[in-house]
C-alpha cells in the first residue's frame, strides 16, 4: 500500500469530493492510499485499521471455510465502502479483501473516528443507503443464477474481473462462484473464444470484442 500526500492528494481530493457524506469537516483527515493489483487491502481474521470508500478500481472479497476452501463471495467497485462491519462491530473478523486493478480509496482510521462515525446522522445515512444497496444486488445474483445463462453470467464476471483487457481468473474460482461445472465453463469459454470476444495467452485470456460481452452482460444487469 502506497500513501497519497501533498499536490496528488490535493488533485484526488478535488475530483473526487465526499464532504457531503458528513457533518463535520471530514476532508482534512482523510488519508488517500493505492493498492495495486493482486494487494490485499484487508487481510482475512484481522482487524484493519482504516475504514475504506473505494474512489477508483475494483477489489474481490474472499472467505475461507473451516474445511478450508477458498471461496470468492463478491466484489468490490467505486463508490463502495469497506469495512463498514468492522466500524459496527468491535469483534467482527474481516474477510479478504484483495485488489483486482490498481485500487485507490479513501481512508478513515478507526481508532480515531469510530465513535464520531457512528454518531453521525449524515454518514449513517449514506451507509443505510450503501447497506440496502447491496443487500439488493446479493439477493439479485442468487435469482441470476437461476434465470440466466451461463453466457450472461460469465461475460458479466469477465468484464468485472478484468484488469483493462486481461482476464485471468482461476476456472475453480469462477465454477464455484457461478455455481457451474468446469466442464460447462470451458465450454462456454471455448465459445467465446471463437466467436472473437476474448483470446487466450497463456494462462489467461485477452478481451478481444469487450462490446459484445457488455451487450450480453447488459442484459442480465437490466434485470438487477
Amino acid at each position: 500500500m502506497k500513501k497519497i500526500t501533498g499536490a496528488q492528494r490535493q488533485s484526488i481530493m478535488k475530483r473526487h469530493s465526499i464532504g457531503s457524506f458528513f457533518s463535520f469537516p471530514m476532508d482534512r483527515h482523510l488519508e488517500v492510499h493505492v493498492f495495486e493489483r493482486d494487494e490485499w487491502l484487508i487481510r482475512e481474521g484481522t482487524r484493519p485499521d482504516y475504514f475504506y470508500y473505494v474512489i477508483e478500481g475494483k477489489a474481490k472479497i474472499y472467505v475461507t471455510y473451516s474445511n478450508g476452501k477458498v471461496s470468492l463471495i463478491n466484489f468490490v467497485n467505486a463508490h463502495d465502502f469497506i469495512g463498514e462491519m468492522e466500524l459496527v462491530n468491535e469483534v467482527y473478523y474481516s474477510k479478504g479483501i484483495q485488489a483486482l486493478t490498481r485500487t485507490v480509496c479513501y481512508a478513515v482510521p478507526f481508532e480515531s473516528f469510530r465513535d464520531q462515525l457512528l454518531e453521525d446522522a449524515t454518514f449513517l445515512r449514506e451507509l443505510t443507503k450503501f447497506l440496502t444497496l447491496k443487500a439488493t444486488a446479493m439477493s439479485a445474483k442468487y435469482s441470476q443464477t437461476l434465470s440466466f445463462p451461463l453466457e450472461n453470467r460469465l461475460a458479466d464476471f469477465i468484464l468485472q474481473t478484468a484488469d483493462g483487457t486481461i482476464y485471468k481468473e482461476k476456472h475453480v474460482t469462477v465454477c464455484d462462484f457461478l455455481g457451474v461445472s468446469y466442464r460447462h465453463l470451458l465450454h462456454v469459454l471455448s465459445s467465446f473464444t471463437q466467436k472473437g470476444y476474448i483470446r487466450k495467452e497463456g494462462t489467461r485470456y485477452i478481451i478481444t470484442d469487450a462490446r459484445a460481452l457488455e451487450v450480453l452482460a447488459e442484459l442480465l444487469r437490466n434485470e438487477s
